[in-house]
């Protein structure tokens, strides 16, 4: 208890200082406070709710957010349906989460219509699925726009694919404003959700007796083995696994111990234990979850700060799925 307590107080300082760093983007804490006071606590609520019912859904609301925030800015164009969105892209089509958002949505639009951003809903929600999977008290900023653009095609430039090497990671995280201490911290987002038997398959190459036999050599050979079992060749497509083998629904440190076992789901992850710019970071985050929590709140903060509309950008969108006009 007194850990948590003292993690709360820390992660209010580290709000305190980092709100100078995206004052520019006219966001500030408690943005609601006289328009709709009980923003933040019903978004709360339907998280909570939801997440009980499917404890998978902390995971998917957090990989929502990082989907949203790496394209457009954090502007909840990911939510938006149709023919050539973000959405419709066949690298968001695993992406799962939107009815928590629509639901907080609704809720809002019945106590406080016009008032609360899509946008803010979708980072408050990702927000409070961490804290609800037994992650840290993040205090963020709201005051977010939607925006009306989402594009299909501005998806792959700008997400990380698993496939990726260090400096292409990098680079991406570099464009965005986010450094490569963030890069490894916020990969610990793997600590929960799943992934689909696609997303690491090109660790594995099937011989000619139709097995799957792993080609990654840098991947423990009993969890190699495990992961052939649970995605065998021509396995289905709605087939996933847990990012993490070990504590899937629960959001701490385990992930990088994964790492340091060379059990890490996807071959950008054991990028940052070869690495050794990155080895460092993890090791730390490993053996000490405290460190790895403090780390988190200021780079969620980051992320969920990236490329915002405020002021006149944007709308306030009635339904999240689709733009006012």
């Amino acid at each position: 208890m007194e850990t948590r307590i003292k993690l709360q107080i820390l992660n209010i300082l580290l709000f305190t200082i980092s709100t100078t760093l995206v004052s520019s983007s006219d966001l500030s804490v408690n943005f609601y406070a006289m328009t709709c006071p009980a923003a933040e606590f019903m978004v709360r609520n339907t998280v909570r709710s939801a997440s009980s019912d499917d404890p998978t859904l902390p995971g998917k609301l957090l990989r929502l957010l990082f989907h949203d925030c790496m394209v457009e800015g954090c502007d909840a164009s990911v939510l938006l349906e149709g023919s050539g969105t973000e959405r419709s892209d066949p690298a968001n089509t695993s992406l799962g989460g939107f009815s928590v958002v629509e639901s907080a949505k609704r809720v809002l639009e019945i106590f406080c219509p016009g008032i609360v951003s899509c946008a803010d809903v979708l980072a408050l929600a990702a927000r409070d699925a961490v804290e609800f999977a037994g992650g840290p008290v993040v205090q963020i900023p709201t005051g977010r726009r939607d925006g009306t653009v989402s594009a299909a095609s501005n998806v792959r430039p700008n997400t990380v694919d698993t496939s990726f090497t260090m400096k292409q990671m990098m680079d991406l995280f570099s464009s965005k404003g986010l450094s490569l201490d963030d890069l490894v911290t916020l990969s610990g987002a793997h600590t929960i959700g799943s992934a689909h038997c696609s997303a690491f398959s090109d660790r594995f190459q099937e011989d000619p007796k139709g097995n799957l036999r792993p080609i990654d050599t840098s991947l423990d050979k009993d969890y190699a083995t495990e992961l052939t079992k649970k995605c065998p060749a021509g396995a289905s497509s709605s087939i996933t696994v847990s990012n993490d083998p070990a504590t899937s629904s629960l959001f701490d440190n385990q992930y990088y111990r994964n790492l340091l076992a060379h059990k890490g789901l996807f071959q950008s992850d054991s990028l940052l234990v070869a690495d050794g710019r990155t080895r460092g970071p993890v090791e730390n985050f490993a053996n000490d979850q405290v460190s790895f929590f403090d780390r988190w709140a200021e780079s969620f903060l980051k992320l969920s700060s990236v490329g915002v509309k405020t002021g006149e950008e944007g709308e306030i969108r009635i339904v999240c799925s689709k733009t006012n006009g």
